[in-house]
């Protein structure tokens, strides 16, 4: 699972039969700094997410696979919209 930054969404004309109900969003993985990484990748979303959110996305194909059924050629949904991220280090100068 990994945190990422919905940039758009993509329209298929034709698309598998299993997944009929869901949107296709265009997501891009972020650094812990919470920059942008990497290429962007094509997310399932059933949540609703909007272009700008923050995003958890699940690489775990079985997710899609209990909502769309076992032949659901699919692995990257959107489990969850971020609130907030808070950062675990501690602030400069402080001592533990």
């Amino acid at each position: 699972m990994y945190l990422a930054r919905i940039e758009g969404t993509v329209v298929a004309a034709a698309r598998h039969a299993t997944l009929g109900g869901c949107r296709y969003l265009v997501a891009r993985r972020l650094e812990p700094d919470g920059t942008a990484a990497a290429e962007p990748v094509v997310v399932l979303d059933w949540l609703g997410a909007a272009k700008g959110s923050t995003v958890m996305v699940s690489t775990d194909g079985d997710i899609a696979r209990a909502k769309f059924g076992n032949t659901t050629p699919a692995r990257l949904t959107v489990v969850g919209i971020v609130d907030v991220v808070q950062s675990l280090e501690k602030p400069e100068g402080k001592v533990a």
